[in-house]
């Protein structure tokens, strides 16, 4: 009997929860379950509730489980919100052995020295990313082990997060019943399940537009050059539509959803009578104005990821484009104006993986982190059961573990 391998990502996220149950056998990976429940207690990605959170991760996984026929006792987590920050770091050592060949255990000792970032003590370190090694000046080594040199040094790409938030985000997974194996950023989770190889190394962004905020990462040459979080999201664009028409918030999310689009320019003089979606409420809403906030609100959005692309650099420069993901890239009309807006490439992200089972379910963008986050913990347990060489660490003290899995953020 063939061995096989279980693992659960949850992605929880400002406005829904969605969880995704993998497993790994002769055929590669099978979806077996999959949850989704709107989500209630957090705004921008952090806790504001600890009891309706709690509830709203329960009623996810009571789905997931009823699908899979398994009950749920570990997960991979994502984490975001605006508190979350990243920074460069560089870490230097000496090389152990005599005879001056690096080892594994130089690479973690280097990616230590690269963690050793002056960290205020109410934020904690969820991710050195290694970009490059250095070996006694050569630069440009993606992996330096069984090389010969007196100096190693490494580029990392350091995430961190507020202890507070971190600590809330845990307590309401256990309270849930779930043990928290890894937490991860979410865009890096998208990434796992929505990027190639390929993509990586020729320059892309994944943009993650969720609810409450914005989660960007960007990709070259396989490395992470930057990632972060914009404090604006699809909600936002609700709010401003039950604004502009002085109408409910939940008219103005089927207003948004079924009738708007991010080109304005589609419509003339084309109305419709608030009354037939929600009875309580009179008037009518010209759909040329609905998609102008749609297309006001989202190009500020995308103006943002501009700016962060210029910071670096790349501002129209990554021949892979911007790959759009999250909740809110389900807007119509949303890849022309990102393609005016960006002057790239821009589709709506798919998973890369081949995976069987709920497939229909995953094709939405909202599955993505989740199964990005079930892919990272199917990675963790094959590196926890044969660790191959020069893969480096992911260390997360606020779970006071370390496990292989820089090989996640590579197919």
């Amino acid at each position: 009997m063939s061995h096989r391998t279980l693992a659960v990502g949850i992605d929880i996220g400002s406005t829904k929860i969605a969880t995704t149950i993998g497993q790994t056998g002769e055929n590669g990976i099978d979806i077996i379950g999959v949850g989704f429940a709107p989500s209630n207690g957090l705004r921008k990605g952090m806790v504001t509730d600890i009891e309706e959170t709690v509830s709203s991760i329960s009623a996810s996984l009571e789905e997931a489980e009823r699908m899979s026929g398994l009950p749920v006792t570990e997960a991979v987590v994502n984490i975001g919100g605006v508190h979350i920050q990243s920074t460069s770091s560089k870490g230097v050592i000496a090389v152990s052995r005599p005879d001056g060949e690096i080892t594994d255990n130089d690479t973690l000792r280097v990616l230590d020295a690269a963690r050793a970032v002056s960290v205020p003590p109410n934020r904690q370190i969820l991710h050195a990313i290694p970009r490059s090694y250095s070996i006694d000046g050569q630069t440009g080594i993606t992996d330096p082990v069984g090389m010969s040199g007196i100096r190693l040094e490494v580029e990392t790409e350091v995430i961190s997060g507020a202890s507070a938030s971190i600590k809330n985000l845990t307590k309401c997974l256990n309270q849930a019943g779930v043990n928290v194996s890894d937490l991860v950023f979410t865009p890096l989770a998208a990434s796992r399940s929505l990027l190639s190889k390929r993509q990586k190394e020729i320059g892309v962004a994944l943009v993650d537009i969720g609810g409450g905020t914005t989660d960007f990462v960007i990709f070259e040459e396989g490395d992470i050059l930057h990632a972060g979080v914009l404090p604006i999201g699809a909600t936002h664009i609700t709010n401003d539509i039950a604004i502009g028409l002085r109408t409910s918030i939940d008219t103005a999310e089927i207003l948004k959803v079924k009738y708007g689009t991010a080109q304005p320019d589609k419509f003339t003089d084309q109305t419709i009578q608030i009354s037939k979606i929600n009875k309580g409420e009179e008037g009518e809403a010209a759909l040329k104005y609905i998609s102008q906030i749609i297309e006001a609100r989202l190009n500020e959005i995308l103006l943002m990821v501009r700016d962060e692309l210029r910071k670096f650099g790349r501002e129209g420069m990554l021949p892979a484009g911007v790959i759009l993901t999250g909740g809110g890239a389900k807007q119509e009309g949303i890849v022309e104006l990102a393609k005016d807006t960006l002057r790239l490439p821009v589709q709506i992200g798919e998973v890369t993986h081949d995976v069987a089972g709920m497939v229909d379910n995953l094709s939405d963008p909202m599955y993505s982190a989740s199964v990005g986050l079930m892919l990272w913990g199917l990675e963790a347990e094959k590196s926890a059961s044969g660790t191959k060489r020069g893969t480096p660490i992911n260390l997360a003290p606020t779970l006071g573990k370390a496990r292989s899995l820089f090989k996640n953020f590579f197919p």
